[in-house]
């Protein structure tokens, strides 16, 4: 009876370390994911600020106006740049966290 209880445990313990292998696979399907949204996202938004400077370029004329549209959106950009940064920190640091706790 000790013998099958043993093989009994191993097998749980199979099966936990297997659910925690699919769990981490998981996260890390979700982590890739949230990169290439977070990607795709700044890609959009860096063609959406060029596509507003060409317009500006193109169609004002007045060129204090040019100056002050062309300073407004160097402020804007400036922000996305601080934004971005601070938010690859954060997914830095997450995880290294979530690796410590699988240590």
């Amino acid at each position: 009876m000790k013998d099958e209880q043993k093989w009994d445990e191993i097998s749980n313990d199979i099966s936990n370390v297997a659910k925690k292998i699919k769990s981490r696979i998981d996260e890390e399907v979700l982590v890739e994911d949230l990169k290439d949204t977070f990607k795709n996202t700044i890609e959009n938004t860096s063609q959406l600020i060029n596509n507003i400077i060409q317009t500006v370029e193109s169609t004002v004329t007045d060129e204090e106006i040019k100056k002050e549209t062309k300073e407004i959106i160097g402020n804007i950009n400036s922000e996305l740049k601080s934004l971005i940064s601070d938010t690859k920190n954060k997914f830095s640091i997450q995880n290294d966290f979530v690796f410590m706790e699988e240590e």
